[in-house]
């Protein structure tokens, strides 16, 4: 999405009770065609097992005759969020399924349909994460290189967000925040992300991750923090902080513009969408300590066969973290990108033993290489 995205024509959020926050919508009254199902067999199958899913309803990937090049998203999200055992929660959301509607207007060269998301990990304190869940989408949409260039847009909006903190007399410069944000314009998915968030999307029943954990301990995180003069211990940036990039925490950073190795600066992904991807999950960590991308994926898409709501399959997925036993705040957002479910596709069951042909075989290699 850097350099601006081509407009397209569309066809045709949070509150909190007894620790629990839970948003949704109704699917709008459109249907997309629907085309033959595309996986990896192996990989979904094995994840899938544990949680009782039929493998007769996966396949491999379908052919690229299939995907229709006039497909454009329908956005419609749902999402939920637990206290967990914490005493505090200091999880923050945002989700905006009508962008344009949203700002108020078709502004020149915002494409639409558009949509924003977001997830937000505060530690430290609330001011934090409440401050970039307020104003993140504010920042982005005023910065003079949106929409031309949406990552430089972004880019300076986590940095104004973190600067804005360290200057406010209101708020605790001493609180932080992980932040993961989803833009969508029309097929343009953008994710940014500074922190230990997760995005992961659903592609056939397939888990696709958007983006990368910074954990101080990952070999790239690691590098670039002893490259700036700071230490990992225990897994610890400087041995007091289990994020290794994160908005605010201004008792780490020194003065602004310093050269520090807790950055606010996020890592961008950008993915085309096609017909192939039905939804996308963002999550903070406290759902990914304690399950994996692809059984979140296999869950999510069983439950959508079953009753198409995507605030459901967030409640869901909280509730089966904390039957695993998730000792952190929980949030999540389930972003379905089309008003039918996903399909249900057989597999071919043969009377005769076949033989995998070389492109088949390279299919399927390129199937699970990139879901590693």
């Amino acid at each position: 999405m850097s350099g601006g995205v081509e407009p397209e024509t569309p066809p045709g959020s949070s509150s909190r009770s007894g620790g629990s926050r839970s948003v949704g919508g109704k699917p709008p009254r459109h249907h997309l065609t629907s085309i033959r199902h595309c996986a990896s067999i192996a990989r979904i199958a094995a994840a899938s097992a544990g949680f009782g899913l039929d493998s007769g309803t996966l396949s491999l990937i379908s052919p690229t005759a299939d995907i229709h090049p006039g497909f454009l998203p329908v956005f419609r999200s749902g999402s939920f969020a637990d206290i967990g055992p914490k005493t505090y929660m200091e999880d923050e959301h945002v989700c905006v399924d009508n962008l344009v509607e949203h700002l108020g207007f078709y502004g020149p060269g915002i494409p639409a349909p558009g949509a924003f998301y977001g997830v937000f990990d505060g530690h430290g304190g609330t001011d934090a994460a409440c401050f970039v869940r307020k104003n993140i989408l504010k920042f982005i949409t005023e910065d003079c290189h949106f929409p031309n260039s949406i990552e430089k847009a972004i880019r300076s909006a986590f940095v104004k967000a973190d600067n804005a903190i360290a200057d406010s007399h209101s708020l605790d410069r001493n609180s932080g925040t992980t932040a993961l944000t989803v833009l969508i314009f029309g097929r343009t998915l953008l994710v940014a992300n500074a922190g230990d968030c997760r995005a992961v999307l659903g592609k056939r029943g397939r888990a696709v991750e958007l983006s990368r954990d910074h954990k101080p301990s990952c070999i790239v995180e690691r590098l670039r923090i002893e490259n700036l003069g700071g230490t990992v211990f225990d897994g610890y940036l400087n041995g007091q902080l289990a994020v290794a990039r994160a908005i605010g925490d201004w008792h780490m950073k020194g003065s602004k513009g310093s050269v520090c190795p807790l950055t606010p600066e996020p890592e961008f992904r950008e993915v085309r969408l096609t017909e192939e991807d039905e939804f996308l999950i963002i999550g903070c960590d406290g759902l990914w300590d304690v399950m994996s991308s692809q059984f979140a994926v296999s869950m999510v898409r069983k439950e959508l066969m079953e009753h198409n709501d995507p605030q459901r399959c967030s409640r869901e997925l909280v509730h089966e973290a904390l039957r695993r036993d998730c000792c952190d705040n929980l949030t999540v957002v389930v972003v379905c990108f089309s008003a039918d479910p996903p399909p249900q596709i057989e597999i071919p069951r043969f009377r005769v033993r076949r033989s995998i042909s070389m492109e088949g075989l390279h299919r399927l290699r390129g199937a699970l290489d990139s879901n590693i």
